[in-house]
């Protein structure tokens, strides 16, 4: 900025000198040309009843037009544009949220006639219709399980980290993958109406509806305009003189409001960068600055994601070892997703896992084989009953209610053995950041989940979350957020699921954890976090509390200076066009002081986040 300016008044000076009427005819047409822009732009802010920072710029730009000094109007003509360009770079890469669920959204479906399975567009299922649904495909509208046995994933639907048992007579919904056996399923709602749909709907509703956010120098211009007014008049009415009047605008120019927030911002969200925090607009730095309430969601956000094992609880004559070898044994070969941590932990405690023999396995319910001569089952409760004639002979310990997920059943030979119970651990780290953000002054913290509401509540007296709502859908958490937003001031949301997108895009910041969701999530949020690392929500609020308060500082220190030289211009001792040069070394100290918010970060670093980023935001939902 102060080179192009240096430039400007140095082409100036050489054509005042050979033909001062001759230079003053192209800058009074190089500032009509750039400045009727600004003008109007300026008039329709007003229309909608909007005091903005421009309203100085403008005035002065005019009155440069009027008066004869058009040099010092074009100095102001490349101030505000200059900083319009700062902002608008520091706003970043527009949301991308409802193209990528689009996108991800099934385009086709197996419809089912005499026997026959025809693909057709889904928009051409009707309600009625009976759909084959093959493992590996997304579930395309909601629809009612008719005949087959599977697991469906429906974690980004509802944040249940387990899959569906899926069989006759349950209910799926659209955007749930089916997992292991091919389904046949009765479609109960019409595509455009099934629960993707109305995700991406609430994705785009919810962007839509929040609320503007007021800039933070416009916050500032509504009292530093008509002062500047104020004191324009006076000095045109004690001098009769408009050309102080006209002075006084150009010194008034306020380039530390235009400079000092979006400069700050930039050098905020580039020391986020470094600490691998994408802060996608500079809006969402200055809102997270002033966040008092914060939402979670809890299946991979303040737990880790992937059930593992608790528990092994035998039945004597049984030992644990032996019933955690029998077990890892057999899980062997197993498709279910709790089989792999079952044969991780048996491993993980040194055991020698013989490959199991005669293995026959009922998807979703349980899997029975031969280990070392031995007839070994495990699964559900009722999958173990019908094998022990009935009878579980001991359950230790009542249906878990604290958290745990579920309980699987063993039996030897006929006998019951045991019990092997699988939790969603809590993520290393969630208990300190909400302490942190107490100790920053976030006063409420919510946990919003489609999880049940016994293991919502437990993982929120773990972390130490104040309350905790269980079993919501996506247009549940997106109602509460925005009640939340609307009444108690600046939500920040913290989630990584395709059903938390439209409550990120609605609350006023929202944070996705890339690693987990990527996709829709991350487009739908203000920010990402690139690392696997809940500390750096309580260092992302930091950053923005330290650039915005380095902004007010730089706005401040620019609104003394240009004060000051508001009053010598006001008695006639600056004319407009040094006041121009003069209110450009104001925004040198301001810009120097501005430029603190980026201290910390290391360039390299910057530049290999903002292209882990990029390619993380032109990636399809996964």
């Amino acid at each position: 900025m102060a080179a192009v300016l240096a430039i400007v008044a140095g082409a100036a000076l050489r054509l005042s000198s050979v033909d001062p009427g001759w230079a003053n005819n192209v800058w009074l047409a190089g500032l009509v040309a750039t400045g009727v822009p600004i003008l109007w732009r300026t008039l329709r802010y007003l229309a909608r009843g909007h005091l903005a920072t421009d309203i100085v710029a403008t005035l002065a730009i005019v009155g440069s037009i009027l008066l004869g000094h058009p040099l010092a109007g074009l100095i102001v003509v490349v101030m505000q544009t200059g900083g319009e360009a700062l902002e608008r770079f520091a706003e970043g890469r527009a949301s991308q949220a409802v193209r990528q669920l689009e996108e991800d959204a099934p385009r086709t479906a197996h419809r089912l006639r005499d026997g026959k399975a025809d693909d057709v567009p889904v928009d051409a299922i009707r309600v009625g219709d009976e759909i084959l649904i093959r493992p590996g495909e997304m579930v395309p509208c909601d629809s009612l399980v008719i005949t087959g046995d599977s697991n469906v994933d429906v974690s980004r639907l509802t944040g249940e980290p387990l899959p569906l048992a899926a069989r006759p007579g349950v209910q799926l919904l659209s955007g749930g993958l089916n997992l292991s056996g091919a389904i046949v399923a009765r479609a109960t709602a019409l595509s455009k109406e099934s629960q993707y749909e109305r995700i991406v709907e609430l994705v785009r509703s919810a962007a839509a509806s929040k609320a503007p956010l007021q800039r933070l120098a416009d916050r500032y211009a509504v009292w530093f305009t008509p002062v500047t007014l104020a004191i324009c008049a006076v000095s045109w009415l004690a001098s009769g003189d408009p050309t102080r009047a006209l002075a006084v605008l150009v010194v008034a120019t306020p380039c530390p409001l235009i400079l000092a927030t979006p400069i700050a911002i930039i050098g905020g969200i580039n020391r986020a960068a470094s600490r691998q925090i994408i802060m996608r607009t500079g809006g969402a730095l200055e809102q997270l600055s002033r966040a008092r309430v914060a939402v979670f969601d809890k299946t991979g956000t303040l737990t880790v994601g992937r059930p593992s094992m608790a528990r092994v609880i035998p039945v004597p004559p049984t030992t644990e070892d032996t019933l955690l070898r029998f077990a890892g044994a057999i899980e062997q070969h197993s498709g279910y997703a709790l089989a792999r941590s079952v044969v991780d932990a048996a491993l993980a405690g040194g055991q020698i896992l013989p490959t199991p023999t005669d293995t026959v396995e009922e998807a979703g319910r349980g899997i029975t084989g031969r280990v070392d001569e031995h007839t070994i089952s495990i699964g559900a409760r009722s999958y173990i009953a019908v094998r022990t004639a009935g009878v579980i002979d001991h359950d230790p310990v009542p249906v878990p209610q604290d958290g745990l997920l579920l309980r699987a059943y063993l039996s030897i030979d006929g006998h019951f053995a045991g019990t092997i119970e699988f939790t969603d651990e809590v993520r290393p780290g969630a208990r300190e950041l909400l302490a942190s953000l107490h100790e920053l002054g976030v006063r409420r913290t919510l946990l919003l989940s489609g999880d049940r509401a016994a293991s919502v509540r437990s993982v929120a007296d773990a972390v130490g979350i104040d309350e905790a709502i269980g079993e919501l859908l996506a247009s549940d958490k997106l109602m509460r957020v925005a009640e939340l937003s609307e009444h108690q001031g600046p939500v920040l949301m913290v989630g990584d699921a395709t059903n938390d997108a439209p409550a990120l895009s609605r609350a006023d910041v929202g944070i996705a954890l890339a690693g987990h969701g990527g996709g829709v999530t991350a487009e739908a949020a203000d920010i990402v976090l690139l690392t696997d690392d809940l500390s750096r929500v309580s260092e992302a609020i930091t950053i923005s509390r330290r650039t915005m308060r380095i902004a007010r500082q730089s706005i401040w220190v620019g609104l003394g200076l240009s004060g000051v030289a508001m009053i010598v211009a006001a008695g006639g001792s600056i004319p407009p066009e040094i006041g121009a040069l003069l209110q450009e070394g104001i925004d040198v100290a301001v810009i120097v002081n501005a430029l603190r918010a980026s201290t910390g970060g290391r360039n390299a670093g910057q530049r290999s986040t903002m292209t882990m980023a990029s390619a993380l935001l032109r990636s399809p939902a996964g």
